[in-house]
């Protein structure tokens, strides 16, 4: 990977777009033949693989949803026998249940692959020392940055998330030249320079590969002003892959560039899904065009944002992400939806089913802060002691069921304001740098 870019990274349009339908032909048929879900699904639309003769056509095929995915949990999705799969990575969903993913060994090459030519667009080497801060486990940020790095040819640190002040000594030790994490985290990591007295924009660090979470420019220039360092927007979902699917290059910072010869995006309209062209903004869309153990058609991210033409390479770039379409929260990296609080804090009987959750940003981190109502039978009746073990348990379910640590206050009935239409379940008071 070291060295100058792939044929495909300079390839025509014409030579991309030829490598892209073969691929799509073959994983289409491929997810009709093993995947029960795809076979009735394009059958109920009226399309059959042989149907698709054109990148256009794709636009016939009906949509993948992440409910589908929890609908087949755990392993119905898999279009190759559990023989075959040797990795599963999985995600939180909705109804508490996670969304499953998994790979073979020709997936975790590819995505090794994908990274690696990640780290290289970041200006990474053979050689250089790579320090990644993303959480290890479940949740594929930490595993896919790490396989990537070390295909590239990097000294791997894998210090995975917390433990800051450490952090900041493995980083003045062990001379990394780029960093991965969350950029909150990387601000936190920043501050940490300056409690120990050091300064930020001596350290080794070059480039840092930043995702996990929506960010602003406010938030790219301040990790650059303070640690004297290139941070770079890193896109990846763990239903599609992980980290990898886009990344933006070092020599133009103007948004991540699709690895188009994996992942076919598209950008629809949220509420028809008529797909729009390059530019207009809409819901992103991928279809995964090599992977083995979960293909994915026509996956509706619910990312809006907007397709724009390559600059760095041919293939195209994605924008700014500008919010979803349904009502999912991103808090220090972990996916959410506001009932999957709920599910977890209806599994004690003494709350009610009213609650509010505000989102606040406090020492550069976001933290969760939940309000919640306890059932009427209780009202007046909550001293001290109970209210502190309410509370408590509240938390601990969350941070259990969800994954996700925040403060629970219980409050007395009819205290959380009610609506007439749509529940307003949560408060937003995160600046919008």
């Amino acid at each position: 990977m070291e060295g100058p870019l792939e044929p495909i990274e300079t390839a025509s349009a014409d030579e991309l777009r030829a490598h892209q339908l073969v691929h799509l032909k073959a994983v289409v048929a491929r997810v009709y033949a093993h995947v029960r879900h795809y076979r009735e699904a394009f059958d109920n639309s009226g399309m059959h693989p042989n149907d698709l003769k054109s990148l256009a056509d794709l636009a016939k095929f009906p949509f993948t949803y992440k409910d589908d995915l929890r609908r087949h949990y755990p392993f119905g999705m898999f279009a190759v026998p559990m023989d075959d799969i040797v990795r599963i990575h999985a995600s939180s969903g909705t109804t508490g249940k996670p969304t499953v993913v998994g790979y073979t060994q020709a997936d975790l090459d590819i995505w090794a692959h994908v990274m690696a030519r990640s780290i290289r667009a970041a200006g990474g080497a053979r050689g250089d020392v790579f320090h990644c801060a993303n959480t290890y486990g479940m949740f594929t940020g930490g595993l896919g940055m790490h396989y990537g790095a070390e295909r590239l040819g990097c000294a791997t640190v894998p210090m995975s998330g917390g433990n800051t002040e450490r952090q900041v000594q493995l980083i003045t030790d062990f001379k990394p030249a780029l960093i991965a994490a969350t950029p909150s985290y990387m601000l936190v990591i920043a501050d940490e320079f300056e409690r120990q007295g050091l300064d930020g924009r001596k350290s080794s660090l070059r480039a840092g590969l930043f995702g996990g979470e929506p960010w602003s420019e406010g938030t790219r220039a301040e990790i650059e002003q303070r640690l004297d360092m290139h941070a770079l927007d890193c896109y990846g979902l763990s239903e599609i892959m992980g980290p990898g699917v886009a990344m933006e290059c070092i020599e133009t910072k103007d948004g991540p560039t699709i690895w188009e010869d994996h992942f076919y995006p598209e950008i629809v309209d949220p509420e028809t899904g008529r797909v729009l062209p390059d530019g207009e903004e809409g819901e992103l869309v991928f279809t995964t065009l090599t992977k083995e153990g979960m293909p994915l058609i026509r996956y509706r991210t619910r990312d809006l944002t907007c397709l724009l033409p390559g600059t760095a390479r041919v293939m195209r770039r994605i924008g700014r992400i500008k919010g979803r379409s349904d009502d999912m929260l991103i808090v220090r990296g972990v996916n959410l939806f506001p009932s999957q609080v709920e599910a977890a804090l209806m599994r004690d009987q003494r709350f009610a089913p009213h609650y509010l959750l505000e989102l606040h940003r406090r020492n550069r981190l976001d933290d969760l802060d939940i309000e919640v109502e306890i059932r009427p039978e209780l009202a007046g009746g909550l001293d001290a002691a109970l209210r502190a073990e309410l509370e408590a348990k509240g938390a601990h379910s969350v941070k259990a069921y969800v994954g996700v640590s925040a403060r629970v206050r219980v409050v007395e009935p009819n205290t959380i304001e009610r609506s007439q239409g749509k529940a307003k379940r949560v408060r937003d008071l995160r600046p919008k740098d």
